[in-house]
């Protein structure tokens, strides 16, 4: 699960190269692609995983309110390290 979540991550990352995505839009796509949409609460600690790995392969920032974190607390929005302004 954690590769499909790695894939969603870096999937939702790249259509929005000038914007951030939330975590629990991540969660909803993969409760919906496996066929659980309304289990999507169940996916948050997958989520949170990958985006730990990501983050220390340098692959996806995490942001709060446009500042940046060094790492995940409370909430925060992914964007990709190379954003297009």
């Amino acid at each position: 699960m954690s590769e499909q979540a790695v894939s969603a991550i870096l999937s939702f990352v790249a259509s929005r190269p000038t914007g951030t995505t939330c975590p629990s839009e991540v969660a909803r796509s993969l409760a919906k692609d496996n066929n659980a949409p309304l289990d999507w609460r169940e996916y948050m600690p997958i989520v949170h995983d990958a985006v730990d790995d990501l983050v220390e392969l340098g692959e996806i920032v995490l942001t709060w309110k446009s500042s940046s974190m060094t790492e995940r607390s409370g909430p925060y929005r992914i964007r990709s390290p190379h954003k297009q302004d």
